[in-house]
This record gives structure tokens, C-alpha cells and sequence, in this order.
């Protein structure tokens, strides 16, 4: 048995590969663009390692994905490929109408057609697993709910439009052609192998470097943490008993303001790899000019998917979070890598103070 996962070098991704190699005995097809986050140091530790097959290309190609699905024949695929930085879609929404909207449409016409040459019992037994973010559904005031899968998509910048857009798509293939897809909206993910732009990992980076901690605004915009593990333990639970068409919310129950975020890795660091001056990383905390709509709050209620399938978070904030600091101080070689020309002028250009 083998299943495709595609966007399987980025963070999300690579951390999943490296889940379901540890998990399971099924080969996995790894398709991904390698665009500035895909990273295939990630993957080091599965180098011939027949297990794990990887393609580079991209979702949107219409002869490669069939080619694929022909000679692997894959019974479920995993679509983790997306541009996902919202700073990054501000600059440059282009990219994520490109590889977010159109990709995912053109996956989905590969996969369809796959699906479609299958037996029925091929047929009954396949799944496209979507996987998704929570900044579809908008911002919420500090008084609102969660969101659940019941609430309005309130997009808000072209990256979560263009997440929005893609949801839409798959909603529409099962609905239209009976392509039989499962839906994941999950919140903010952090720990090993997150690329050093998104927040926790940038003030690891920033902090040990000396630079400023750039803080949007207030720091007061609240996010549900989401331990990347955890999220990966639900997608496999998802993939495994998710109802077919449905949408299951991934969430860790941590609701956190931004800076409360900040000044945690700051105390880790000063516990685990204190500064040689004695003075603590939060004095280096520097507060720059808010992004264009940046939402406020984000939280995810994810009550459906541990009443229907079983599934919680196994880490708390507290155990995530220190296990994510001391892998970025124990990886410092893989950090450097990451960190190309090309990124270090984005980050310049982006946190200007």
C-alpha cells in the first residue's frame, strides 16, 4: 500500500513524513516543489530509505500528478502543498493564487481522474485528504466562540482567501463528482523544522543572534498553539475514520497573545542558553508597525474530531514549547542552512521597525 503526500519538505509536511515512516510500515510518495521553504535537510534521516519516494514538482503540473498516481497507484493522497505566509501574500499575493487556488485545482483534476479509472472497491477505499488553516473562517472578537466547522468563511488576507478558495474546490469535487475528500482546518503550528520566518522560530533565531524580537503592533493578537506532532497524529486519525465530505477542525486548546508567546521562548532561552551578559533575550523584544489586517484572534473549538474519532492533543503549551526551543538550540546547523540570502532580505524588508 502506498499513500501521496504532496508538500511533504515543508514544515508541516517533512514533519508528517517523518510521522508516518515512525508509525507505519506504508511506502510514501513525497511530491513537492521545493520552493524557499522546502527543505530536504528536513529528510535527511530517511536518505535511502526505500520507504520514502521523492519527487520534485509541482501540484499544478497536468502530466506529471498522472504519470504519479499511474505508477505509484496510491490509495489515499495527502495535500499538504501550499504558500502559507501571510506577510509573504501581502508583498506578493500572485503566488498564492497561483500554487494555492490553481494548484489545487489541477491536483484535484489529476486525482479525479485517477480516482475515476479505479475498480469500485479502489474506489470505496480512497481518500484526498486536504488539509487546511483556520484563517479561513476570519477574525474573532475576544468574546466570540471557537470557531467550528459550522462557521462562515470570513477570509481576511489573500493567503487565508486563497486557503478559502482551495476549500472550496474540494468541497465542490466530492459534492459535483463524488470524489471522496476529507477536510482539516488547523491552527497555528509550531516546533522542530518550522522555517525561521513564522514567529516562534524567528525569536529563537533572532534572540540567539542578538538581533531585535520584532513584535507586531500590541502583541496582543491572540492564536490557538497547535504542537506540529499532534497536528500530525490528527491527520492520520483523520485519513484513518474521518467521514467522507466532512471537515474536522485540528486545534490545542492554547489560546495566547502573542507577546505572552515571545516572552516564554525568551525565559527558555534564558534558562537553557542564558545570555553571556546575564541580561534576559526579552529586553531585546522590539514592537514594529502592525501588518494590513492583521486578525486578532483565532481559536479552534476541536470538539468534533475527539468526540467522532478520539482524537486530543498530547502535548500541552508547556511541554510543546520547551521541546521546540531545546530542538532549534540542538540543531543549529540545520537553522544556518535554512537561513539563505534571499530570506535574510525578506526578513529585513518585513520588520521594519
Amino acid at each position: 500500500m502506498t499513500v501521496l503526500i504532496t508538500g511533504g519538505a515543508g514544515f508541516i509536511g517533512a514533519n508528517f513524513v517523518l510521522d508516518w515512516v515512525a508509525h507505519t510500515a506504508e511506502k510514501i510518495v513525497n511530491l513537492d516543489k521545493l520552493t524557499y521553504a522546502g527543505n530536504l535537510e528536513s529528510l535527511a534521516s530517511l536518505n535511502n530509505n526505500p520507504q520514502h519516494v521523492f519527487v520534485q514538482g509541482d501540484i499544478g503540473d497536468s502530466e506529471l500528478l498522472p504519470k504519479l498516481l499511474a505508477e505509484h497507484q496510491p490509495r489515499a493522497v495527502l495535500n499538504f502543498a501550499a504558500e502559507s505566509h501571510v506577510d509573504r501574500s501581502i508583498h506578493g499575493p500572485g503566488d498564492f493564487i497561483e500554487t494555492n487556488i490553481v494548484g489545487t485545482f489541477r491536483l484535484l483534476e489529476s486525482v479525479r481522474g485517477y480516482w475515476q479509472s479505479m475498480g469500485a472497491d479502489g474506489q470505496r477505499s480512497f481518500r484526498f485528504l486536504h488539509v487546511s488553516t483556520d484563517e479561513v473562517y476570519g477574525s474573532l472578537t475576544p468574546q466570540d466562540p471557537a470557531f467550528t466547522e459550522q462557521h462562515q468563511y470570513e477570509p481576511n488576507s489573500p493567503y487565508s482567501a486563497s486557503k478559502a478558495a482551495s476549500d472550496h474546490l474540494v468541497r465542490a469535487w466530492h459534492h459535483t463528482y463524488g470524489l471522496p475528500v476529507l477536510t482539516t482546518n488547523c491552527s497555528n503550528n509550531y516546533g522542530p523544522l518550522h522555517f525561521p520566518e513564522k514567529l516562534i522560530p524567528l525569536m529563537i533565531v533572532n534572540a540567539l543572534a542578538g538581533k531585535p524580537l520584532p513584535v507586531y503592533g500590541d502583541g496582543m493578537q491572540v492564536r490557538d498553539w497547535l504542537y506540529v506532532k499532534d497536528h500530525c497524529s490528527a491527520i492520520r486519525r483523520v485519513l484513518e475514520g474521518g467521514r467522507l465530505g466532512e471537515t474536522y477542525n485540528v486545534g490545542g486548546w492554547n489560546e495566547k497573545p502573542n507577546i505572552e508567546i515571545v516572552n516564554t521562548v525568551c525565559a527558555l532561552l534564558d534558562e537553557l542558553r542564558p545570555r553571556s551578559d546575564g541580561q534576559s533575550y526579552a529586553t531585546q523584544i522590539t514592537y514594529v508597525k502592525d501588518r494590513p489586517g492583521h486578525d486578532r484572534r483565532y481559536a479552534i473549538d476541536a470538539r468534533k474530531l475527539e468526540k467522532e474519532l478520539g482524537w486530543k492533543p498530547a502535548e500541552t503549551f508547556e511541554t510543546g514549547i520547551r521541546k521546540t526551543v531545546a530542538w532549534y538550540l540542538d540543531n543549529t546547523e540545520w537553522v544556518a542552512h535554512v537561513q539563505s540570502g534571499a530570506y535574510r532580505d525578506w526578513v529585513t524588508k518585513q520588520y521594519k521597525a
